[in-house]
C-alpha cells in the first residue's frame, strides 16, 4: 500500500515521536510512505521548538497568526495535490491541526479514503491554555475535519467522546494510544546500570517538569524517609530544575538528586534503566501519554492519576493510583512503593504484560491503521 502522511507540525518533541514512529512502523510492514509537511523539525535535534513558526506566534497580534494558520491549508492542499498526482497514493493518513482542512480537501478531489489521527481537542485546549481569537474559525474548521474524515483515530476514549459530541459516528472511530517501540524498550536491563545509580532505589520523572508536578514534594519525602539509598532523578528539564537543585540542597539530599537536561531520544531505554519507581504526576484529561506507555513497556512500578484516560491503560493490577489532584495521595503511593520490595516487583511484571495485553506498540497501532485503509478501500 502506498500512504501519503500528511502533518503540519514544526516542533521536534514528543508529538514527533507519534510521527516518526507511525511512518517506521508503516515502513517496517511493508508499506510505502509518502511525506507531505514542514520541513522544519526535520532537520532539527530532538527538543527544539518551531523556529521562526514559534517567534511570529509570539510576534504577531493573535487573529493575524490565525490567519495565517488557515492559509496555510491552501498551500498545503497544493503540496497534497502535486504529491497525489505525482505518487498516486492509495489513502491518506493525517495527523489533525486546528485550522487545517487541507487533507480533507484532497481527500474529496481525488476521491482518496482518509484516516485522521486526533490527539486531543485542540480549539478547547487553546482556548483554555493560549487563548483564541477567530474562536468561530477555529471551532467551526476542527469539527469540519473531524466530521469529514473517512475514520478518526483518537488516542483514548475520553478524545473520542469530544469527536462523538460533534455528531461523528461511533461506528467511524477507533480508539488507538500511542504506542512503544518493544525491540527498543525491552523489559529493564540491570547491566545497563550506571555506577551512580547502583544499589540505589531510584524515583524517577521523566519530561519537562513545571509546577503543578509538584516534585518539589517528592523531594520532601525523599528527605523525611530513613533509607539511605533513595534517589531521585528527573529525565529532562524545566523551568523549576534549578528551584528543585536549591531545595534538595537546603534539605541536605544534594547528593540524592540528579537532573540530566534534555537527553536524545535514543537515549530514553537507557535513562529509564536507572529508574524503578516512576512518575506520572498529572496529565490532561484526553492524553495518552507516551512516557507512560514507555514506562509499561519497561516494567517500572508507575505512579499515576485515577483519571479516566489514564485508567484506560492502568489498573491497581500494574500501577499505584491516587485519586486526581491528590498530591497527598501520590505521595502516599511513592512511599508504599519505597517500603515494599515486593510491590514493586508485583507491579513491574504486570506492567510490562500490559503492553502485550493491549497491543501497545507502534508496529500493532500501524497493523489497525492499515487494517482500517483495506476496509475503506474495499468498500469505496
Amino acid at each position: 500500500m502506498k500512504i501519503l502522511y500528511h502533518h503540519r507540525i514544526a516542533s521536534k518533541d514528543g508529538q514527533y515521536v507519534h510521527v516518526e514512529e507511525i511512518i517506521k512502523a508503516f515502513r517496517k510492514l511493508g508499506h510505502e510512505v509518502v511525506i507531505v509537511a514542514p520541513k522544519i523539525a526535520e532537520h532539527s535535534e530532538f527538543g527544539s521548538d518551531g523556529g521562526w513558526v514559534d517567534v511570529l506566534k509570539a510576534k504577531l497580534p493573535g487573529w493575524f497568526y490565525e490567519c495565517l494558520e488557515f492559509s496555510y491549508s491552501f498551500y498545503a492542499f497544493f503540496k497534497l495535490a502535486k504529491a497525489i498526482i505525482k505518487h498516486k497514493p492509495d489513502c491518506i493518513y493525517e495527523r489533525c491541526n486546528i485550522f487545517l482542512l487541507a487533507g480533507i480537501w484532497a481527500k474529496k478531489l481525488f476521491k482518496i479514503p482518509l484516516q485522521l489521527e486526533v490527539n486531543s481537542p485542540l480549539y478547547n485546549e487553546r482556548k483554555k491554555y493560549g487563548g483564541i481569537s477567530l474562536d468561530w474559525l477555529a471551532k467551526w474548521s476542527e469539527n469540519y475535519v473531524w466530521r469529514n474524515a473517512d475514520r478518526v483515530l483518537p488516542v483514548t476514549k475520553v478524545m473520542a467522546s469530544y469527536i462523538r459530541a460533534v455528531g461523528v459516528p461511533a461506528e467511524r472511530i477507533t480508539v488507538i494510544p500511542n504506542g512503544v517501540d518493544i525491540d527498543i524498550f525491552t523489559p529493564k536491563n540491570a547491566a545497563n546500570r550506571a555506577p551512580e545509580f547502583k544499589d540505589k532505589l531510584v524515583v524517577g520523572f521523566v519530561g519537562f517538569c513545571r509546577e503543578w508536578h509538584k516534585l518539589d514534594q517528592v523531594l520532601d519525602l525523599l528527605a523525611k524517609v530513613e533509607q539511605g539509598n533513595l534517589f531521585f532523578l528527573v529525565v529532562g528539564d524545566g523551568p523549576v530544575i534549578n528551584d528543585l537543585k536549591v531545595q534538595a540542597a537546603s534539605l541536605g539530599i544534594a547528593d540524592k538528586f540528579k537532573s540530566t537536561g534534555l537527553v536524545k531520544r535514543e537515549e530514553m531505554p537507557y535513562w529509564l534503566d536507572q529508574i524503578d519507581i516512576a512518575l506520572q504526576p498529572a496529565v490532561t484529561p484526553w492524553a495518552s501519554p507516551l512516557k507512560m506507555i514507555e514506562y509499561l513497556a519497561k516494567g517500572l512500578a508507575i505512579v499515576a492519576p485515577d483519571s479516566d484516560n489514564i485508567q484506560e491503560l492502568l489498573s491497581n493490577n500494574n500501577s499505584c493510583l491516587f485519586a486526581e489532584d491528590d498530591l497527598a495521595g501520590m505521595i502516599e503511593q511513592i512511599k508504599r512503593l519505597i517500603e515494599s520490595e515486593t510491590l514493586r516487583q508485583q507491579l513491574s511484571a504486570n506492567a510490562f504484560t500490559t503492553i502485550e495485553l493491549l497491543q501497545l506498540s507502534w508496529l500493532g497501532n500501524a497493523s489497525k491503521i492499515i487494517n482500517n485503509f483495506e476496509l475503506l478501500i474495499i468498500n469505496k
